[in-house]
């Protein structure tokens, strides 16, 4: 697995909030170790998620807001006739191939969060329901919902990779890690 590494002090703000976000995405990217593709797209439950799935929906949640607080367009539009592609890997799309662009989107989050002016600085949210109307959002808040985001999707991952082979996060930390016994 590649491991994001955070740069510069990592007790000062800016690191500790990347440091809480590539923790996040660390579960996530645990939750596939070892796994094919076609383990990926399995869905062990009612739900219709799936690692595969979970992974090209975290990267391109991380991509549109680092996007959106730059002020530039996201680089895949969805809308809700295809909102539930976010959630799958389509023909041609690999664990792979997400997990090289997700790399990429975590190392522009980086170098966009370090070499901006403030944490302080905004942003508008879009015109959605689930946001209030006319709101910006803080750099800071960002980063913040990031975590929330990743975390709340890497428990969802612990649940569908527990249930394809029984392999919990301790065992997938320790195999991470290089402890065959995993």
């Amino acid at each position: 697995m590649v491991m994001h590494v955070i740069e510069k002090d990592p007790f000062d703000e800016r690191g500790t909030l990347l440091a809480f976000v590539e923790a996040q995405r660390g579960g996530l990217r645990r939750a596939l170790l070892g796994l094919t593709d076609e383990q990926a797209a399995l869905k062990p439950s009612a739900s219709e998620l799936s690692l595969g799935g979970l992974l090209k929906h975290v990267a391109e949640v991380e991509d549109n807001w680092v996007r959106m607080a730059q002020g530039r367009e996201p680089e895949i539009k969805r809308d809700q006739s295809t909102w539930g592609d976010s959630f799958r890997l389509l023909d041609g799309e690999s664990v792979a191939g997400v997990f090289a662009h997700w790399e990429r989107v975590a190392e522009e989050t980086e170098r966009f969060i370090r070499s901006a002016p403030s944490l302080e600085d905004t942003f508008p949210l879009p015109d959605a329901p689930w946001f209030p109307k006319d709101t910006r959002v803080s750099l800071r808040w960002m980063m913040l919902h990031l975590v929330e985001e990743l975390a709340r999707h890497a428990g969802h991952a612990d649940v569908i990779r527990e249930s394809l082979d029984g392999k919990t996060s301790f065992e997938l930390v320790a195999l991470d890690a290089g402890d065959a016994e995993g």
